[in-house]
């Protein structure tokens, strides 16, 4: 399955151009889309007001919206849809993101820092672990992708994304336009040096359809700029895979250990028949043992005949004991 994190969504986009869009990336190939709703500081709420999605519901088809089993489910020409959130961030030591607030509003989070000072809050100080960092790779970030700090967000958990349409988008012409060109083309290169081709999720941030290529076109893309083609098809299938699923787990279990799934109908029923058939089955068992130990029991009284004549085995005194042969053995002479 390939995967497409980002497709950008703004409260004025019209249904019909995102659903052209979803087409077009089901017809490229990608089986799991991501909309992504933008949120500047400015508009975060500061109050304690919940959050809410703005993102139509019905564009979702997230894993678990529907109740019909997948086997019953018409054939769709359209991907499974997420909802995301992607935050700008500032000054995290001035402003409350509420960062759980909008991890439970949608299905996934992703953080997009804007200085030195915020991605390293990102990487490693956030409360609650991002599952995406993606930069503008367009803008000069005046600073340096270090490797400790990369690498420690990876091992808590957060990918690092590349938005191939940055630099499509900053292609068109212009002094401006080959200027973010070049900043997208050094900040992949540092990224990709920096995590060594690790934790990387290759995404479109398409603002239509056109924004969008094929999965082969992005692997030949960013293998120019120094990511291996094994490495880009992780970036495009198992690694935000990983995401997806360790986002959902979070969502719908305790702790991320018990996954709180719906019960299968007549499992109580099932369980029932299974415990009685168990509780039968050991009955048997017991009152064929009980049955074996009376068997044995009657075995060993019978062969207490006279010169031992009830016995089959050879001699006449296999079923007699010591006590009873000793005792016939001096009560034999003096009867004669």
């Amino acid at each position: 399955m390939l995967y497409d994190l980002n497709i950008a969504w703004s409260p004025g986009t019209p249904s019909s151009e995102i659903e052209s869009t979803l087409r077009f990336a089901k017809h490229l190939g990608y089986d799991v889309v991501a909309l992504n709703h933008t949120i500047s500081g400015p508009s975060i709420p500061t109050n304690p007001n919940p959050i809410t999605n703005p993102i139509p519901p019905q564009l979702s088809s997230a894993p678990g919206t529907s109740t019909a089993p997948s086997s019953q489910r018409p054939p769709s020409s359209l991907p499974t849809v997420l909802r995301r959130a992607t935050l700008l961030i500032t000054d995290p030591s001035t402003t409350n993101y509420r960062l759980a607030d909008h991890s439970r509003s949608y299905d996934l989070l992703a953080l997009r820092p804007t200085s030195e000072k915020s991605f390293a809050w990102a990487c490693s100080s956030a409360t609650e672990p991002p599952a995406l960092i993606s930069l503008d790779m367009t803008a000069s970030l005046g600073f340096h992708i270090h490797h400790r700090t990369a690498m420690a967000a990876v091992a808590r958990g957060s990918r690092f994304e590349i938005c191939y349409s940055q630099a499509l988008a900053a292609g068109t012409g212009g002094a401006e336009a080959s200027r973010h060109r070049a900043n997208f083309i050094g900040n992949v290169q540092g990224l990709v040096r920096a995590t060594k081709g690790r934790g990387l999720v290759l995404s479109s941030e398409a603002q239509s359809a056109l924004g969008l290529r094929g999965p082969a076109d992005v692997v030949n893309l960013m293998a120019v700029w120094g990511l291996g083609p094994e490495r880009g098809m992780e970036a495009l299938g198992t690694t935000p895979r990983s995401v997806v699923v360790n986002e959902g787990v979070r969502r719908r279990g305790f702790r991320g250990v018990v996954d709180i799934v719906k019960p299968a109908e007549g499992g109580d029923e099932v369980l029932r028949r299974e415990k009685e058939e168990n509780g039968n089955g050991k009955k048997d068992e017991q009152k064929q043992q009980q049955g074996q130990k009376r068997k044995n029991g009657a075995g060993g009284g019978g062969g207490g005949g006279v010169g031992g004549q009830n016995s089959g085995g050879p001699g006449g005194d296999g079923g007699m004991s010591k006590r009873q042969a000793k005792k016939l053995r001096k009560e034999g002479p003096a009867g004669v």
